[in-house]
Formats: C-alpha cells, sequence, structure tokens
C-alpha cells in the first residue's frame, strides 16, 4: 500500500476511544509510557455520550458477588471476574471523583454522576490524559496490520499511514450502534491470525412478535410497567419484575434484556421462545378470579379497569391470545397471572445496546494478552462476555481496560531485556 511509515516502537498504540481504550491508556501513560489512542470517529466516547443522555449509568453499587453473578461469559480461568474485583463500584466512584466528578446512588443502587452528565466526565478524563503525554489521534480507523510486528495500518483523512508500536490494546467495541463506531469490522483482522472470536450476537436487545395489525397500530410505543416476565429453557429458568415497551415489531426494554441471553439461545436452537406476562404481580390469582367475578353487567374492559386499574394495553395484549370476548371467567384470570406471548426472532444487531460474542477469554491469558498475538491485548465489548444494563457494560469495559493497561506494563517490563523474537516467539504467558 501506498502509506507513510512511523517508526514509533517506543510507544504503546491503543485502538479505539471508547471508555475501556482510554482506561488502558490511563493506566500505561500514568507509568510513564508514551501513548496513541487511535479513533475511527471523529471524537472519542460517542456511543458512551449517548449511553449518558438519560443519565449516565456508570456503575451498579449492590455487593462485589452480586456484581460479578450479573456477568455471563466461558471463563474458567476467571478472567473477567478477576478484572471487575479490584474495579467494582466502590473503585469506580473514587476514579471519577479524582476526576472532579461526585457520583450518586439512587434508589435502584445504580451510580450516577452527580449532574447525571457524561460529557463533563469524559472532558475532564480526556484533559487528564492529554496532560499525561496521551495522544489522541481521532479519524484513524484500523484497517489492517501485521501483528507479529505490532505494525497498524490505518486510514486517516490525510491517507493511509503505517504505525508500529512496542504493545498494542484493541478496544474497537464489538458489533452495536454503527454510527457511534461499533461496527465488528475487526472479527476477521484477528480471525485471520487464528484468534478464536465467537460470532458477534445482539444484547440488551429488542425480540419480535407477530402483533396483529390492530394492536400494532394502536399499542406500539406504550410502555407496559410493573409485569412480570417468566421464561425457562434448558433448565434455566428466568423470572423477574420490571418494565416494557410495545414495540411496532415486539417488545423492548430493560425488562427482556435482562434475559435476552436465553431468549436469544432459545430462538437459536427451537426457533422460538415462549415467554409468560404477570400483569397483576400485586394479586394472587385467587384475588384476581375473585375481583373477574363481580362482572355484573360491565364490559370486561370496564371491568378490567376499575375492578384491578388495568390499560387498554393491557385489554389489547389479552385480544391478542384469547378468543373473542376473552373466554370464560377462570381463562381470563388465568392469563392475566401468566400472558402468553411467542418471540420469533431478535432485532438486528445494530439496534441492540450491547453485543454477545466476540474474543473468547480463552484466547487470552489472565492479564488480557490474546494468546496467540503477543504483545497484544484485548478489552471491553471486543471481548466475549455480556452483562444487562445498569452499570454492569460499563463496569466491565472500564475493568477490563485497566486490566489490558497493566498486562502492557508487566509484558513490556518482561520484554525489555530481550531480543525481539524471543519476546514474541518464548514469552512466559503464551
Amino acid at each position: 500500500m501506498s502509506s507513510a511509515t512511523s517508526s514509533s516502537s517506543n510507544r504503546v498504540a491503543v485502538i479505539g476511544g471508547g471508555p475501556a481504550g482510554l482506561m488502558a491508556a490511563e493506566v500505561i501513560c500514568r507509568a510513564g509510557l508514551a501513548v496513541d489512542v487511535y479513533e475511527a470517529k471523529p471524537s472519542c466516547g460517542r456511543k458512551f455520550l449517548v449511553a449518558g443522555r438519560g443519565g449516565l449509568n456508570l456503575t451498579h453499587a449492590e455487593s462485589r458477588e452480586q456484581l460479578l453473578s450479573r456477568y455471563q461469559a466461558d471463563d474458567p480461568g476467571n478472567i473477567l471476574a478477576n478484572a471487575i474485583r479490584p474495579f467494582d463500584a466502590a473503585a469506580i466512584r473514587m476514579w471519577a471523583a479524582e476526576l472532579g466528578v461526585e457520583t450518586i446512588v439512587g434508589s435502584s443502587q445504580r451510580v450516577f454522576p452527580s449532574d447525571l452528565k457524561a460529557l463533563p466526565l469524559l472532558s475532564r478524563w480526556q484533559r487528564r490524559l492529554i496532560a499525561h503525554g496521551v495522544q489522541i489521534h481521532t479519524q484513524h480507523r484500523w484497517t489492517n496490520w501485521q501483528p507479529d510486528r505490532l505494525q497498524l495500518e490505518l486510514d486517516t483523512p490525510s491517507g493511509p499511514v503505517v504505525r508500529e508500536a512496542s504493545a498494542v490494546v484493541l478496544a474497537t467495541g464489538g458489533g452495536s450502534w454503527k454510527k457511534l463506531g461499533s461496527d465488528g469490522a475487526w472479527t476477521s483482522l484477528l480471525t485471520d491470525h487464528g484468534v478464536d472470536v465467537a460470532a458477534l450476537q445482539p444484547s440488551n436487545c429488542g425480540f419480535e412478535i407477530d402483533w396483529s395489525p390492530h394492536f400494532r397500530q394502536r399499542h406500539a410505543g406504550t410502555p407496559l410497567k410493573s409485569v412480570v416476565l417468566r421464561f425457562e429453557h434448558s433448565e434455566r429458568q428466568f423470572q423477574r419484575r420490571g418494565d416494557l415497551m410495545i414495540t411496532d415489531s415486539g417488545l423492548e426494554g430493560s425488562l427482556i434484556y435482562a434475559a435476552s441471553a436465553l431468549l436469544r439461545q432459545a430462538i437459536h436452537e427451537t426457533g422460538t421462545a415462549r415467554i409468560t406476562l404477570d400483569l397483576t404481580p400485586d394479586r394472587t390469582a385467587e384475588q384476581v378470579l375473585q375481583r373477574l367475578q363481580k362482572r355484573g353487567s360491565q364490559s370486561v374492559s370496564t371491568l378490567l379497569k376499575k375492578r384491578l386499574r388495568l390499560r387498554s394495553v393491557h385489554t389489547g395484549l389479552l385480544r391478542e391470545v384469547l378468543p373473542a370476548g376473552f373466554g370464560t371467567t377462570d381463562q381470563l384470570a388465568d392469563t392475566l397471572k401468566s400472558l402468553p406471548l411467542t418471540l420469533t426472532g431478535t432485532r438486528p444487531i445494530d439496534e441492540a445496546i450491547s453485543t454477545a460474542g466476540g474474543v473468547r477469554l480463552t484466547a487470552c491469558n489472565e492479564h488480557l494478552m490474546i494468546n496467540a498475538l503477543p504483545g497484544v491485548f484485548c478489552a471491553g465489548e471486543m471481548l466475549d462476555w455480556e452483562a444487562p444494563t445498569g452499570g454492569y457494560l460499563l463496569t466491565a469495559c472500564l475493568a477490563t481496560g485497566r486490566r489490558a493497561g497493566q498486562g502492557v506494563l508487566r509484558w513490556l517490563s518482561q520484554t525489555a531485556d530481550r531480543p525481539r523474537d524471543e519476546s514474541t516467539e518464548n514469552h512466559p504467558d503464551g
């Protein structure tokens, strides 16, 4: 290729200017090493800023073990857990305080900046990195490389360039929200060099339901508050209370996001997933039946509104699954406590909040260096783990970025006095 080549092998390259990449850069630069952050978009942290529009949920202030239980990963070596344990909610709050950003804990134990905003934190963070000598190169898209030489090829506004580094941290994100930079285009750049990468799949995503045209037209965009979702598959059970959103294509919302891994597995294995919703979780089945039996001359919709305080969206859901006239009183009562819905698929990956899949943790050592590529580390959503919303995603991105940065320091300290060929072929962590 025609390109400008820079001999910058004494510098560490971080690919991706999101939370994981910036955290890796922070750890490395604080040790006195030179760091270049290469970000494909015109500015860093775009997904971080969008996620913070409704209030930046930094982490979750539950116990450390509860926090760790929220993550799903094929991780026999506890690599993910060992990254998160020393950088849990308390540590993240302390880190934010060092940036001059105070945090608060909400009633749900979610942790937010006191002003709820993402931009002030990101701005302070980038200023501190620059003050420590980090060079941030925006509009530098990683397109190819020679990992055995730690040589990167990047597209820039001035044309293609080649950069060499002493170590590389990959933190380009998963495969969702393509317009913000996470497009998953990196997968072939790793698999072509023997890295075990699990296929990217939507996580924390919406699911599709074949609504009737009438229901779709009338209720798409309507929230469904405080229901209990139940689902069982392969001897695994999910039951949780929360909120949903009726969409034109099915269901979205934090409640169904939390079940997305199990639902996705069922759809992959059987073609559909059948959930049930308890529309009246504060009343027992007997109480619901008693109230329905006092119908008198009222219509069912009026009865549901007056006796059970249900809205038209609940009535619409009942019409989707019950025969005309809502069936018998017993059928109506049973359905209110266990309304069946069949999910036929996930929404496209680019609509998902996050992705599952990525570089398998078994392909990395305990310091997040890729076993097949000495000197190359991986962090954030590029790794194969998933978690629900609620601060868990950002926590793991920050924690793995920190862990990868520490891994770089360890790697460089071990290889400093060894010839290049020995350090890359006979390293102790392979």
